[in-house]
């Protein structure tokens, strides 16, 4: 089976967010629905989610200039989740440090 959640996306952004809304912010695998996030994520945090919104980012171009040359590159593409809680529920990301 493949792993669904990759990693929380925590950064000063999501972290506001998550306090005023209680939303929080996953990398996901690609082929993953909705459905099966929302699962997942229920299963591992042991919380009520509310909603699921997922996008997609591609890879961006990049280039840079060194003593050899041009380098040309690509970033990595991934896809986020942004999921809402019912009521009260939260999660910890710090209690498991």
């Amino acid at each position: 089976m493949r792993e669904i959640i990759k990693k929380p996306l925590i950064t000063e952004k999501y972290n506001e967010i998550a306090e005023k809304l209680s939303q929080f912010a996953f990398v996901v695998d690609r082929k993953a629905s909705k459905t099966d996030i929302k699962s997942e994520i229920e299963k591992v945090y042991g919380v009520t989610v509310k909603d699921v919104r997922t996008m997609i980012y591609g890879g961006a171009r990049k280039t840079r200039y060194t003593k050899k040359g041009f380098i040309e590159g690509k970033t990595a593409a991934y896809k986020k989740a942004i999921v809402t809680l019912e009521g009260e529920d939260t999660i910890d990301f710090y209690s498991e440090l």
